[in-house]
């Protein structure tokens, strides 16, 4: 498709990035934690470190997986937690010891988790204490050998951290009972690593950086192999788009999105201490009395988010009196921002919401609406820079403008492919290197880029992604189920939620059964909100169930 979009970038935003400046994520942010040294890099909590901090304790973190535990480059190792200090420390530790950062929702199950680490062949773990009793259930079924225990006062004065832990622990019993015999506590391995010596290790850009978890097209999670090219590339590609906002050194960005999804990893950790800024890592959105009140400590002028966080927000009144002065930037990824939310944003700030398109499999930026744009157009923006889109008819034939197709990209961005599944890789990553999204879009005469639909039967709620395989199979192995199908409704708050068609074997089963049972073995929000059940399914001449007849 001939690049139309390259006529509208604003005046100095580069066409191309080179991916190959730096040689690997190591030596970009070797360079920025010595250039901004002294400057404030993360805050939580009411604790900040600086970037000489982070710098020195990454360090110390890498000496002690180097040297204590004997990891080599290569190995996988595992983040398990919301947003917190310790996170920016341990990715840039872990990188730094030439390992591969693998990235764990903290609220998985134990049969999730352990399926994770499996695949992943994951050899260590860094977990917030709260959620250790996952990590000692799955332990015997993963090839974990090292595991390091994470506390929420580990950055607190002394007093502070026994008054908190006590808290936690029996006041608000958020703590679950939990035991390992071999474990090592954050604040011990600090101390240890740096009475260690670091070795810096020689990166190249086609090594492994992340192992990026993501259903791609089948639903079955796979890890989307992203190298210390593409995420250089990506922090390049996003930092020229923003270069005509942002000064260095200057910037404080709101990260209420967790930092284990690849949006908010990419976009507001990596990019942001690209340009030297504050980020206000946000432990608890959800918590929104406290997300308000440090809304109103810092003078942030940027914020990314989903669009159920943006109506949240927008839904509590204490939100109108946020000063938003120094807003230069707000972005709306991981879902569908929708024109009322849009529209509501900017009402109360001034500033305009403005959509961005990607996926993990593309580190993840793909699209992303001009900075001058004053107001909510109804589209993902335009290709940025380096980034080739194509958009194609079912048998890969490319469409025109306005004609909708699925949406193809290539750039350096775009994955190595997924770890250990070559089938899978051929299905998305073509010869010439092209990536299929599996998205419908059409693409204006200006470049501008507009999703339709989705090829796939993934069902985002607030910006996370279900699968309905995964769920399917989970209710199927319930005593009493004899078919079942899951879709995606439509739902206000979240976006979309699950529901469950079921036909039962057990007429004695109930809705709070299923719910239950789906409780035991699958994260919260894969939980069904609604079951219905039916005395048949819908199904081709072949028996294969037919959803979108159930979508009707």
């Amino acid at each position: 498709m001939e690049p139309v979009w390259l006529k509208n970038y604003e005046p100095g935003v580069p066409k191309t990035i080179n991916p190959d400046a730096y040689p690997s994520l190591n030596a970009l942010f070797g360079e920025m934690l010595t250039k901004y040294a002294d400057l404030p890099a993360f805050t939580n909590m009411g604790q900040t470190l600086t970037y000489a901090e982070v710098d020195q304790r990454s360090k110390n973190f890498a000496a002690f997986l180097q040297q204590k535990l004997g990891l080599t480059k290569g190995e996988r190792f595992a983040i398990m937690m919301p947003n917190l200090l310790h996170y920016p420390i341990a990715m840039l530790g872990i990188l730094r010891a030439g390992c591969v950062v693998v990235n764990v929702n903290p609220l998985y199950t134990v049969e999730e988790f352990e399926r994770q680490m499996h695949d992943a062949q994951a050899t260590g773990v860094i977990v917030l204490e709260n959620f250790a009793h996952i990590v000692q259930q799955a332990l015997p079924k993963t090839e974990l050998k090292h595991v390091v225990i994470a506390k929420v006062g580990d950055f607190f004065p002394p007093v502070k951290a026994g008054l908190v832990d006590f808290y936690l622990r029996y006041i608000k019993r958020l703590i679950p009972k939990w035991y390992l015999d071999k474990l090592y506590y954050y604040k011990d391995v600090d101390a240890i690593g740096a009475k260690l010596k670091y070795t810096e290790l020689t990166m190249t850009g086609g090594d492994l950086a992340f192992l990026q978890y993501t259903g791609g097209t089948t639903g079955i999670p796979k890890g989307a192999m992203l190298t210390h090219r593409n995420m250089v590339a990506n922090v390049l590609q996003d930092s020229a788009l923003l270069t005509v906002l942002l000064t260095p050194g200057k910037e404080i960005i709101i990260t209420a999105l967790p930092l284990y999804h690849i949006f908010s990893l990419t976009a507001n950790c990596l990019t942001f201490m690209y340009y030297g800024a504050l980020n206000v890592l946000i432990t608890n959105p959800r918590d929104i009395k406290t997300f308000i009140a440090d809304l109103k400590r810092f003078k942030f002028t940027a914020i990314t988010g989903v669009n159920t966080l943006f109506n949240l927000l927008l839904n509590t009144p204490s939100f109108a009196t946020v000063d938003f002065s120094a807003l230069k930037v707000a972005l709306g990824g991981g879902m569908a921002v929708q024109k009322i939310i849009a529209t509501r944003w900017q009402e109360v700030t001034k500033k305009p919401l403005l959509p961005a398109y990607g996926l993990t499999e593309a580190s993840p930026g793909v699209c992303i609406n001009p900075m001058n744009l004053k107001s909510f157009n109804d589209s993902i923006g335009l290709p940025i820079p380096s980034t080739e889109i194509s958009v194609r008819d079912e048998a890969g034939h490319e469409l025109g403008f306005n004609q909708p197709g699925e949406l193809w990209v290539r750039g350096p961005q775009v994955m190595k492919g997924y770890w250990h599944q070559e089938e899978e890789t051929r299905k998305v990553l073509t010869a010439d290197g092209w990536l299929k999204t599996g998205d419908v879009v059409t693409v204006n005469e200006q470049g501008f880029v507009k999703i339709i639909d989705r090829i796939k039967d993934m069902i985002v709620i607030s910006g996370f992604k279900v699968y309905p395989n995964e769920v399917e199979d989970t209710i199927a192995a319930m005593p009493g189920v004899k078919e079942v199908a899951v879709i995606g409704v439509p739902d206000d708050a979240t976006g979309e939620q699950v529901k469950a068609l079921i036909v039962k074997s057990n007429p004695k089963i109930t809705v709070e059964d299923v719910r239950a049972y789906c409780h035991q073995h699958l994260t919260g929000y894969k939980v069904p909100k609604f079951v219905e059940f039916r005395d048949s399914l819908p199904k081709s001449p072949v028996g294969k169930i037919l959803h979108r007849e159930l979508r009707k």
